[in-house]
């Protein structure tokens, strides 16, 4: 895995931009190693083009990528016309700069993307390999999306590509209600205590009891939440109504930067992701009948934000602080809860009086919040508790 990171994130393929020499780079490397497990191809082309999916994004400014896919053909009879997707995104920022997504737009410089998303990638591979040589009962689909960081453009476009009917497709269901369920690594790289978060939990009902299961085998604490919502590539599956579980160590201060290194990465932490989400998808593969998707109250789709206001940080998602509350792991410059003297690290403990012991809480607490009121949020810092006095600006929505 630290091998794969180590390509993907290097200057030879420069961030791994669509339509770029690193972009094609990558998409090479990734269907080769499909080749070499000799998993089935997608597309009735010759050679490796067979693994590729292309497709079209943007409206005004057209580009084009691809995802790579391929497939392992189930052992079970009854079972082998159910298809589970396992996938990554392989893109990332390429040099960055001005409307790039870089949380340094100022700076022109390449943004390798190890954590983001390498890292998922190379577990992918991995599970790949291992399936290839134990076998599953059901069918499994590994992709590695394109596009991810234009919007889940990849995601959207093979989501779109099964409901349509295609003679090019082989060896896939023959439409979307084929797929029983979607798992989804993205920043997989940097694990602290032991930590997961595994979101969808709820949209099967035997999910989060798997996903407990999951952790107790291998050791891991996992951090359960229920929806399946959320930035990245399980989003376009949840809207097409099949069950979910996205997979994720969370963010940290090299997140959408230059800095986001092969060596910043906790390799030991995604060998212990490797062996959970083996565990996971071995149970999705024998289930007895399908999972039956549920569709979690109160959740939103991406781009349909349930908060008028943000307190402008990224929290730790996984649950991995020793103490209750919600750790803040970037502040960002300028923003409400940074003006207000919050530092990173700092872990949030009451919003509005009100405690936070969890995300869900965290989350739940910004729902209720008004722009242009200013709140007490209480932080533990060390081993000292600060009041801090936010105002909630309402450019902040």
């Amino acid at each position: 895995m630290r091998q794969t990171v180590e390509y993907l994130a290097s200057p030879e393929l420069g961030g791994r931009f669509p339509e770029t020499a690193g972009d094609t780079l990558a998409s090479d490397f990734l269907a080769g190693r499909f080749r070499r497990l000799k998993l089935k191809p997608v597309v009735r082309e010759k050679k490796i083009k067979g693994f590729y999916q292309d497709f079209t994004y943007g409206k005004e400014d057209q580009k084009t990528s691809h995802n790579i896919i391929a497939v392992l053909p189930g052992k079970d009879k009854r079972l082998r016309n159910e298809f589970i997707v396992v996938g990554a995104h392989y893109d990332h920022l390429g040099m960055g700069g001005q409307n790039s997504g870089s949380r340094r737009p100022d700076t022109v410089a390449m943004h390798p993307g190890a954590d983001d998303n390498a890292s998922g990638d190379a577990v992918v591979l991995e599970l790949a390999r291992h399936f290839k040589r134990k076998g599953s009962p059901r069918s499994i689909i590994f992709v590695f999306f394109g596009a991810e960081e234009q919007g889940i453009a990849g995601s959207k476009s093979f989501v779109e590509w099964m409901k349509q009917a295609d003679g090019r497709r082989i060896n896939l269901p023959a439409d979307i209600h084929g797929i029983v369920a979607m798992v989804n690594l993205d920043m997989v790289g940097r694990m602290r205590d032991s930590s997961l978060l595994v979101s969808g939990t709820g949209t099967s009902a035997e999910f989060k009891a798997m996903a407990e299961a999951a952790a107790e085998r291998t050791g891991l604490h996992v951090s359960c939440t229920p929806d399946g919502y959320g930035p990245s590539d399980q989003l376009p599956f949840v809207a097409a109504d099949i069950p979910v579980l996205y997979l994720t160590t969370g963010g940290h201060m090299e997140y959408h930067t230059p800095e986001d290194v092969p060596s910043t990465l906790n390799y030991e932490g995604m060998q212990q992701t490797l062996e959970y989400t083996k565990e996971l998808v071995t149970q999705l593969a024998g289930m007895p009948a399908a999972p039956v998707f549920i569709n979690v109250p109160g959740s939103q789709p991406m781009g349909h934000p349930r908060f008028r206001i943000t307190l402008g940080l990224m929290p730790d998602v996984t649950g991995a602080s020793n103490v209750p509350g919600v750790r803040a792991d970037i502040v960002v410059a300028g923003k409400p809860a940074h003006k207000a003297g919050m530092k990173n690290g700092d872990v949030i403990q009451e919003i509005d009086g009100k405690s936070i012991k969890s995300i869900e809480e965290y989350m739940e607490r910004l729902t209720e919040l008004q722009p242009g009121t200013t709140i007490p949020v209480k932080v533990l810092r060390g081993d000292k508790t600060i009041i801090l006095q936010v105002q909630l600006n309402p450019a902040e929505k």
